[in-house]
């Protein structure tokens, strides 16, 4: 496996991320070792909250986030998937599966031996996270799931899903900042632009953005889906507390968050809510998703 290291110049004066870099290793698939960045900010005795990008962001976004829920007194613990961010880059697209992701992630919290985690998952990081809840149940204590969902290839993929899937095979330069700002209601302003295009000095090192677009899973037969359905079986049973936050401006997994609250038990009667904001709501409304996890934290573990 050919890996590409983004320099860490590509990384200075990034706006409202003042956050030391952390890393630790994890097994590559083919015997190697592929290193992983994360945030990790507050007490490291505290209760972790394990927030999880997407596609094709990184822990910049959730720079928002990170302080409110450090200053109530809680771990937060932010990586960056591989492939993605400060992460190492595998170079070829055949190197990146769905399985391979959660494998990589699954390594990362063994090694931080993370427990009693709070999960804040949006995009890939619902697809990736909640399949280590569902496998790894006991280091888990509640999810916050935000425009996400675990695909089974049943239900036909929305036509903006699948537009997005068209465009990020064809479109020669893949604009990662201007994706960003397209799937955001707020204008960001260019040095935040610029911060999303850090991780990906030129197109050589966007084999992951361009391939997971692919990982999706829209139809029964894909390789992930009898994994994901397991997971689904393992969530059917989660009673542990769970909520959804979801924005009202996004039209990828507008809808989704319904089925996560009629099947998991642990989100029955829990106070799901709308925010406003598109696909990246940590983009539109972080301040208050940080203020909304805090509450929740508060008041199941009082219970």
């Amino acid at each position: 496996m050919r890996v590409l290291r983004t320099p860490d110049e590509r990384f200075a004066d990034l706006p409202d991320y003042p956050f030391a870099p952390h890393y630790v290793e994890v097994p590559s698939g083919d015997g190697a070792r592929l290193r992983m960045h994360y945030v990790d900010e507050g007490p490291r005795g505290a209760d972790p909250v394990l927030c999880l990008h997407g596609e094709p962001s990184w822990s910049f976004l959730y720079r928002k986030m990170i302080p409110g829920i450090a200053a109530a007194g809680y771990r937060v613990v932010a990586p960056d998937l591989v492939g993605f961010g400060r992460s190492d880059k595998p170079a070829e697209r055949s190197d990146y599966s769905y399985q391979r992701h959660v494998d990589w992630l699954r390594a990362f919290v063994e090694v931080l031996d993370l427990r009693r985690i709070t999960l804040f998952c949006q995009d890939w990081g619902g697809l990736l996270g909640l399949r280590l809840v569902a496998e790894q149940g006991d280091r888990f204590a509640r999810v916050v799931a935000a425009n996400t969902f675990l695909p089974t290839g049943e239900a036909p993929p929305s036509d903006a899903f699948m537009a997005w899937r068209d465009f990020s095979q064809k479109v020669p330069t893949f604009p990662t900042g201007g994706i960003l700002q397209g799937a955001t209601t707020r204008e960001l302003t260019a040095a935040e632009v610029a911060a999303y295009d850090a991780p990906f000095p030129d197109e050589s090192y966007k084999s992951g953005p361009r391939q997971f677009p692919l990982l999706v899973p829209i139809s029964p037969e894909d390789p992930a889906v009898p994994a994901n359905r397991s997971a689904w079986q393992e969530l059917e049973r989660f009673e542990k507390p769970f909520l959804t936050l979801f924005s009202d401006g996004d039209p990828v997994t507008r809808g989704l968050d319904v089925p996560m609250q009629q099947r998991i038990p642990g989100a029955k009667g829990r106070p799901h809510a709308t925010t406003s904001g598109g696909h990246f709501l940590q983009e539109d409304c972080g301040e208050e998703l940080a203020q909304r996890v805090v509450a929740f934290l508060a008041e199941t573990s009082a219970k």
